[in-house]
Order: structure tokens, then sequence, then C-alpha cells
């Protein structure tokens, strides 16, 4: 039988010990934070959590339009505490679900830390444990270890997935009460009266958006030109112009210098010499891959600048046995890639028929106010000539079901083969872009065409009805061969 040992419990870890299990391996996962991980526990399932409660607030905007008479947004009390306790008692829930389904697999769950042994006293991969004890989820069942007794474990297949912390600037040092990085938040016990979020990539923008929704000024400290640089350019700049039409207060092409308590709040120094004051600020600058403490070095694993491991498609490290998924490896910070990443690296380790991770395939989104969804090509793609490609961007506000929804902001944009019409990419604007984009994502990873997409019979009236009229715009614009 094939002994695995997984480092880490994230998603990356806990879906590459279930394909393991299924393929009757015997697998260890050791993990320090609990089953699910920090995606669980602390980032991913608590924000959203967070931004779900924002979504409430949110419903009591413009409803005299409707007919409803009901208190706006501004009267709308929120409890913050309540909201935190409810974040943390789901994050919780949920690590228990997965710690209860990892051990009823047949995987053996440790809590504690570890790194790679010496190989040169062992015939497989060595992997040093130290248990904490019984943690989080073990009423469920599983492994017990003496803590604080190492123990060594002889691995045919190591995965490494032990994700990744926050990122902490020399002179912007997270206290936990006043300048705060966005797992500590849930630990305050009002909301914030002046918000100054530092960082205005995506997980800024969703904390700006949720705590906007919430009745909090907030100030977004933007280092390029328009928020989420990142993301396609339209749908940027149609959720900043949403952000300050609601009030928020938007500094682009600004650097902070330094975060530093003042009194009863904080001044944010900005490179230019600006100093904003708030109540709190909210780092959200970026993360750093948990690898320094693994003797990844020491074990010949090439790690690239910055920490990351270097990996394949098929999640191979360069030294032959050992694997790497999920945000250390800097390869897509996703929780679905993660996943898929661990799951790949398993089905190869095993030798199972695998396909290679393939980028263009992944959807992701942003939990903004209106959400933003992006698959496959992107407009800078199709506009630099890497991506051969035809367009058409519709605004939401043409839909019959948007317009019964009062949904001003937003679009559907789609991406075709100039000559073929197979469609290569998609951006969706719009509120639960989340669910609408996976139209766009099985067209793109099944190699559908716009012809297929256009003749697709979906509901009327319905906002994914723009999706399939885009498509029969770009159908109708398809040469003839």
């Amino acid at each position: 039988m094939n002994r695995i040992v997984i480092i880490g419990g994230g998603p990356a870890g806990y879906e590459a010990a279930l394909v393991a299990a299924q393929l009757d391996a015997d697998v260890t996962m050791i993990d320090a934070e609990g089953a699910g991980g920090a995606c669980v526990l602390h980032d991913c399932v608590p924000s959203k959590t967070f931004i779900a409660s924002s979504s409430v607030v949110t419903g009591y905007r413009g409803t005299e339009q409707f007919g409803v008479r009901a208190p706006g947004p501004e009267t709308v009390a929120v409890d913050a505490r309540a909201v935190h306790q409810r974040v943390r008692r789901l994050a919780t829930a949920q690590s228990h679900d997965i710690h209860a389904k990892l051990v009823k697999a047949g995987v053996e769950v440790i809590h504690g830390r570890a790194r790679l042994g010496d190989a040169a006293a062992h015939h497989h991969h060595p992997v040093v444990v130290t248990p904490f004890g019984d943690g989080p989820g073990h009423e469920h069942g599983g492994a017990a270890h003496p803590p604080g007794q190492e123990l060594i474990l002889e691995a045919d297949m190591v995965l490494v997935a032990t994700g990744a912390t926050p990122r902490v600037l020399p002179d912007a040092v997270p206290d936990g009460e006043r300048i705060l990085n966005w797992r500590q938040i849930y630990d305050l016990d009002r909301l914030p009266e002046q918000l100054i979020v530092i960082g205005s990539g995506v997980t800024g923008a969703e904390f700006a958006s949720a705590y906007l929704a919430m009745g909090v000024h907030v100030t977004l400290v933007s280092s390029r030109e328009r928020v989420m640089p990142h993301e396609d350019a339209d749908a940027a700049t149609a959720i900043e112009r949403v952000f300050r039409d609601r009030g928020m207060t938007i500094l682009d092409s600004s650097r902070a210098a330094a975060v530093r308590r003042r009194g009863d709040g904080v001044a944010v120094e900005l490179t230019d010499g600006r100093v904003v004051e708030g109540s709190h600020a909210l780092m959200a600058v970026g993360s750093v891959p948990n690898t320094g403490s693994l003797g990844l070095a020491e074990y010949g694993v090439r790690v690239a600048p910055g920490g990351y491991v270097t990996v394949d498609r098929v999640s191979r490290t360069n030294v032959p046995g050992v694997y790497a998924a999920g945000d250390c490896t800097g390869v897509l910070p996703l929780a679905s890639v993660a996943a898929m990443q661990g799951r790949i690296a398993m089905w190869h380790a095993l030798g199972e028929a695998v396909t290679p991770l393939r980028l263009r395939n992944v959807s992701a989104n942003v939990f903004t106010d209106p959400e933003l969804a992006t698959v496959g090509a992107s407009q800078e793609d199709v506009d630099s000539g890497k991506v051969p490609g035809r367009q058409v961007m519709l605004p939401l506000s043409g839909n019959a079901r948007a317009k019964m929804a009062a949904l001003d902001d937003g679009f559907v944009k789609l991406f075709c083969r100039p000559a073929s019409g197979q469609v290569v990419g998609g951006v969706v604007v719009a509120p639960n872009a989340s669910e609408l984009i996976l139209p766009i994502a099985v067209a793109v990873g099944n190699h559908l065409t716009v012809d297929q997409l256009a003749q697709t019979i979906g509901i009327y009236p319905s906002l994914s009805g723009s999706l399939t009229e885009a498509a029969r715009q770009l159908m109708q614009q398809t040469p003839e061969l």
C-alpha cells in the first residue's frame, strides 16, 4: 500500500487526502489549524460569511422604487458581535464537517506541525511531526498523539500544502485592535467608525465593499490608477464607479508608507507625504507562503524567490515523490485551484490518468457588490493579439430581469474565436456573477461555440439571458467558412 503524507489541511490538502483514500492509499494529514486549514477557519469561508451579512443590509437599499416602504441602509443596525459570532460558528462547523469526512474516509488526521526530515538516513521521504494533541474536530474521531513528542513518518509520497499568511509591512504591523489584518477583524466588538483599507486587490475590494454596505465610512488606498488592477479593466472601472457613487473615498495612485496608532484611531502615512486618519486600518497587501520552516531547501526542493514552491502542471517539485499544491506554490491563490492541484497530485502520484492543470479554464470571482467573475481569455489577451478573438459587451441595463430588480450597474462580456466562433472567455459584473459565470466556463472548458450557446433555450426573464443574447450577437458576426 502507498503511504501518503500531506502537510497542510486546507483545500489542497484535504481534497488530496480524500482522493488518495479513495484510491486505497494509506494517508496521513498534518495541519496546525484544523481540518480545512486557514481557508476554512480564517480566510475564505469567514470572509464570504461576513460578506453575506453585508448583502442583507444591501437589500434595504432603494426599496421605495419597488413600492415597498422600509428603513434605508443607513437606519439598519448591524450587531458586529453577532455577525462575527456567526462567522466563527459557521467556519468551525465547516471545519468539523471536513474532519468527519476525512476520518470516515480512513485518513489519519494529526493536529500539529511537520517538516521534511533527513533524507540521507531513510529509504523513503521522512516527515518529522510535532503533534499538538487533540485539535479542532477530534470529537469526530481520528488519531491522537502525545503533544510535543516528535514522530517520524516514512512516506512514499509527500504533498506540501501549507498555504499562506497575510503579509506584514514593517511600518504597519497589525496589533489586533486598531491596525488589523483580515483575520483579526472578527475580534472587534463593534464596527469601525472610519475604516481605511490599504490595498485595492481582491481582498481589499471585498472588505471595502462589505463595510461600505454596513454603513461604515470607508477610505480605500490604491497604489494603482484603479481598484483591482489585475482584473478586467471595464469590470474594475464599473465597480469603482459603484463604490464612489455609494460614498467610498478612493485614493488612487497612492501608496501607504506607514500606519501608526494615534489616540483612539490610526494615521496612515502615504509616500507622497499626505496623512489619512481613521478609527481603524485594515491591511490587505497580499500574502506570503508558509514554507520557511519546512526544511525544503535542505531537502533539495526548489523554492522560488518569495518562498513559493516551484511545481509543474501536475504539482511535482524537482524532487521525485515530493509534490506541492495550493497557495504555497503561488500558481493562483484560489481555493478551487488549490483543491484541483491537490487532486491532480494524488492522481499522478498513484498512477491514475490525469489532465495537467489548465489555468485557462479556471473561473475566478470577486465578492464585491456587484460581483466580478471571469474565465478564460481576457480583454488584454484579445487586445494584444495573444488570443485572436471577437467580443460583445452587453450592459445589464437592457436585460428585462435586471430592470425588474432595478439593476443599473453591470454587464456581460463574451469573447470568441474570429472564424470558428469557439467561446474562449468571458466577464460578468452582476449580483451573483459567481453563478452566472458557470455557463461561460462550461463553454470554454468544452470548446463550445457561440452558436451552441445561442441555441440553448434558457429562462425568460433571467440575467443569464444576457449570456445567450451576447452569443447570438457574436453568432451573427461569424463569417462563412
